[in-house]
Parts: C-alpha cells; structure tokens; sequence
C-alpha cells in the first residue's frame, strides 16, 4: 500500500503564496505520475497539476503561470507552489499519486486526505 500525507495548506489573503507539499510513503515499488486536484464546495474534484516522473508538466488552464509543480523523486515528494492566489483557488486540495507496490503485478491510483486552502481577505 501507498499513503499519500499533505501539508502546507492554509488562510491566505488573495495575492499571496503557499506551498504544499506531499509525501508518499508505504511499501512502494515505483511512482509514476504525481499531482494536485481540488474540489471546492459544490463543484466536482478537478485536475490542478500534474508531474510524470521523466515528461512534461501539465496544468489547469485556470492555473498557469502561477501555480508550479515540482516532485522529488527520491523522497517521493511532489510540491505545488502556488503564487498570486484568488478567491476562486479556495478548494480543498488533494495530492494523488499513481504507482505500484511491493508485490503487487498492478498500480492503482492513490489519494491523500486533503489539505483545506482558503483565500479570503
């Protein structure tokens, strides 16, 4: 199994910067792709951003430019920066991570728990 823990998330007033952070930890065999949904009240989860372990980037369109993800492959970390926040980034925001562990022939995808982000002034 693989646990996925977020951290860093908070009140911030609009225009501001937070980071988040999210480690995989577990009996695990390898990651593929990590990255970052929200899902604010009402509104279905969405894809925030997303980092393969050897490709390219890919972000929400509400997010470019202002919102960086970064992982580090040997803490099995991914990172999200996000600058110049608004209102509208308020959402409870999940770290997932698709991957394999030990003794398994398949990988599944994996969620955390979710770290609340709230923008308000």
């Amino acid at each position: 199994q693989v646990q996925l823990v977020e951290s860093g998330g908070g009140l911030v007033q609009p225009g501001g910067s937070l980071r988040l952070s999210c480690a995989a930890s577990g009996s695990i065999f390898s990651i593929s792709t990590m990255g970052w949904y929200r899902q604010a009240p009402g509104k279905q989860r969405e894809l925030v951003a997303v980092i393969p372990s050897g490709g390219s980037t890919n972000y929400a369109d509400s997010v470019k430019g202002r919102f960086t993800i970064s992982r580090d492959n040997a803490k099995n970390t991914v990172y999200l920066q996000m600058n110049s926040l608004k209102p509208e980034d308020t959402a409870v925001y999940y770290c997932y991570a698709y991957g394999r562990s030990w003794g398994s022939n398949l990988s599944y995808d994996y969620w955390g728990q979710g770290t609340q982000v709230t923008v308000s002034s």
